[in-house]
């Protein structure tokens, strides 16, 4: 079983040490379909220079007429090449679109990719979240990361989403040929990137019209603990109370959500299953609604790269 500090080594997933950004110029990642560029948009609200790559559909070049759905995704450096990343394991995301594309079972997406902030738990964690913890829970976050404490003021998490909202998806916007409504603009991330999504659509429902979150990190902080179930409770029920304070809609707004069962989503199926439970007792339903369980998958892109075509079936309200 995992460690606490493997644990915390999987949640941190501390980026390669950063290229010098341009403001926008094709980029050296090796990619299979499709073109792949540098963007720059100056830094986040904290000072951090988060490089971004912009991936373009194969046919973007061919229609000058044709608009396009976006992707917003984290730790964009796990994306694309496998040769980016420290685990030499990518999401194949340029492989899945294109393929998905030419099936005829999605659109076109271009995906937006930002690399992993130096301190990736504290900037990707729900921040307001903590707001409706047991302070018991909160405390014990420190668990996961290299500070003694975690404390509201650490977190970034309403930053990065200005920086994602304010800073970068209009840049894009003006940028490329976009279909810029909520209903064409979605955000995915994996573990902490998981949270995140949930936590972006919740926080700005009317510029994400929909969110997935693989292996969504369920427990915040370590999983391995005597007291599971009452952390599921606590955990769920910041989630149902945040919420609440929120415009998310499942009128308007799609959720995905996973995880497997092995490596670190071990221990997530009693957390999915409180969360259905509490989605559901809120009206949302399969029409918004799916969260799926991958029995054998473990914590990793190459799971995640296995099952990506589902999510993203997902998050594409309109046929190709």
């Amino acid at each position: 079983m995992p460690t606490t500090l493997m644990i915390a080594a999987l949640l941190a997933a501390s980026p390669p040490p950063m290229v010098p950004p341009t403001a926008m110029g094709d980029a050296d990642v090796a990619i299979s379909e499709g073109r792949i560029l540098f963007l720059d948009v100056g830094p986040t609200p904290w000072g951090e220079q988060l490089e971004t790559w912009v991936w373009l559909p194969p046919s973007y070049g061919q229609d000058e007429s044709r608009r396009f759905p976006v992707l917003y995704m984290h730790d964009g450096q796990n994306l694309f090449d496998a040769a980016l990343t420290n685990y030499n394991k990518e999401w194949q995301m340029d492989e899945a679109i294109s393929r998905m594309a030419a099936n005829g079972d999605l659109r076109e997406w271009i995906v937006v990719g930002l690399r992993s902030p130096k301190e990736r738990y504290l900037a990707l964690f729900p921040e307001k979240l903590v707001d409706h913890m047991p302070p018991a829970r909160v405390a014990a976050l420190a668990g996961v990361t290299n500070f003694t404490e975690v404390r509201r003021d650490m977190l970034r998490g309403d930053q990065y989403l200005v920086h994602l909202t304010q800073r970068l998806k209009p840049r894009v916007d003006e940028l490329f040929r976009t279909l810029a409504g909520a209903d064409d603009t979605a955000v995915m991330g994996s573990s902490m990137g998981g949270l995140m999504s949930l936590y972006a659509i919740a926080e700005y429902p009317d510029v994400f019209g929909q969110a997935a979150a693989v292996s969504i990190h369920y427990p915040l902080g370590a999983p391995d603990i005597e007291d599971v179930d009452a952390n599921v409770a606590d955990t769920t029920a910041a989630w149902e109370k945040y919420l609440a304070t929120t415009k998310l809609d499942p009128a308007k707004n799609r959720i995905y959500m996973d995880h497997g069962t092995a490596t670190l989503d071990q221990y997530y199926p009693p957390y999915a299953d409180a969360f259905d439970a509490m989605m559901a007792k809120h009206g949302w339903d399969r029409s918004n609604y799916m969260s799926r369980r991958y029995t054998g998958a473990e914590h990793d892109e190459r799971a995640w790269a296995e099952r990506v075509d589902i999510p993203l079936a997902f998050l594409d309200r309109k046929d190709p």
